[in-house]
């Protein structure tokens, strides 16, 4: 510390002996800007920023699209294709009807929260609530829930009677179509453009056997569970058990998510693939097996999964069958002697074949998915 003392104290000599002491140290004019607006005082930079007003609360509000009307706007021939209403923002949020109880009124958060209390308390630190409570230019915030659950003067006459009240759990009287239509009426478009007639409309799915819009439980998408992979996996445990097996996708590892190539709330496949094909969808990671190839394999170019299981295998790089025998599924009594090559072809087999030892077939026709060598109509190179 001594050191550090001595040498400040004699650079600020040899500064003051050439004149730049003021001008590195000390900035000329620095004590006239100071004085010279005496009406700014130190409690006036710490006076507080005035109250937000409606309008900064709709810009700071997410849109309930996720983005897709924005990416309809940048689109110029997006309208051609895509019949999308501009999508309900959070502060216009309606109040929706209930059939099992069209004659009921609105009677406020107040009188919800009355015996809701536990409720109101988880609540109020989701998105939707918080959005609904900043002031909502159709419903007012006391109606945050009933934007929601529908008008509640008829529940609260008879808070036992099911049905009177739009609910959003398995025991609930309330159709799921209903329950869906609510949703829908603010999160219509984007990427539940093919909700109506996907799978998991069809078979009775409602939006909150993955969502949860009550509490936080995940860091985004209001999902019942703690990730998408664990509310996938509370439906597709056949699914879920390949990823246990040698060759698997890096899901478990957390490298990739269901949703990097299935869109759960439908699309125009019926796996619900992000893309048209399933081919497609490997290409977007897989790349260099696009091709296009001077010499193309017909299994590979018609789809994927004739010789890949995508989610998981017990055979190397995810294959259905191990290799010759998956090979063998097409190519027999073709150029090679006809012979059947079986697990007794192995190397500690009772007939061991040299064409199987190793990468098997693949040992020669190492390029399997396509070559561009003039010399490559084998896919030998």
């Amino acid at each position: 510390m001594r050191v550090i003392r001595f040498f400040f104290a004699s650079l600020h000599s040899a500064l003051m002996g050439l004149g730049l002491a003021g001008i590195l140290l000390w900035p000329p004019g620095l004590d006239a800007q100071q004085t010279a607006d005496p009406a700014v005082s130190s409690s006036s930079l710490h006076a507080p920023s005035s109250k937000l007003t409606q309008s900064d609360i709709d810009r700071m509000l997410p849109p309930t699209d996720m983005g897709a009307g924005s990416a309809e706007e940048s689109n110029p021939h997006s309208k051609e294709f895509i019949a999308d209403a501009p999508a309900t923002p959070f502060d216009s949020a309606p109040i929706p009807s209930n059939p099992l109880a069209p004659d009921a009124d609105p009677v406020g958060a107040k009188t919800c929260v009355a015996c809701h209390s536990l409720e109101s308390l988880h609540a109020s630190h989701s998105l939707h609530v918080t959005a609904f409570n900043s002031g909502t230019t159709e419903t007012g915030p006391q109606a945050a829930c009933e934007a929601c659950h529908g008008p509640g003067s008829a529940h609260a006459k008879n808070p036992a009677a099911p049905g009177l009240i739009i609910a959003y759990t398995h025991g609930a009287k309330t159709p799921v179509e209903t329950q869906e239509a609510t949703c829908l009426s603010c999160h219509a478009g984007g990427a539940r453009q093919h909700w109506l007639g996907s799978v998991h409309e069809a078979r009775g799915v409602s939006c909150t056997d993955c969502h949860n819009p009550m509490v936080r439980n995940s860091p985004e998408g209001v999902l019942a569970k703690g990730s998408i992979n664990q509310v996938c996996a509370s439906c597709h445990q056949d699914v879920m058990a390949k990823f246990n097996r040698r060759s698997h996708m890096p899901l478990p590892e957390g490298q990739i998510a269901c949703t990097d190539c299935h869109n759960p709330h439908g699309t125009i496949t019926k796996p619900m693939l992000k893309t048209d094909t399933v081919n497609e969808t490997c290409f977007s990671c897989h790349a260099e097996k696009r091709g296009p190839f001077i010499f193309e394999h017909a299994p590979v170019a018609e789809n994927c999964l004739n010789c890949h299981d995508p989610h998981g295998s017990n055979q190397e790089n995810l294959l259905v069958l191990p290799v010759p025998m998956l090979c063998q599924q097409c190519h027999t009594n073709d150029r090679h002697p006809n012979d059947l090559i079986t697990r007794q072809s192995t190397r500690n087999g009772l007939v061991p074949d040299e064409r199987v030892m190793e990468r098997g077939c693949l040992n020669c026709h190492s390029n399997i998915h396509g070559s561009n060598n003039p010399n490559g109509a084998m896919f030998h190179q």
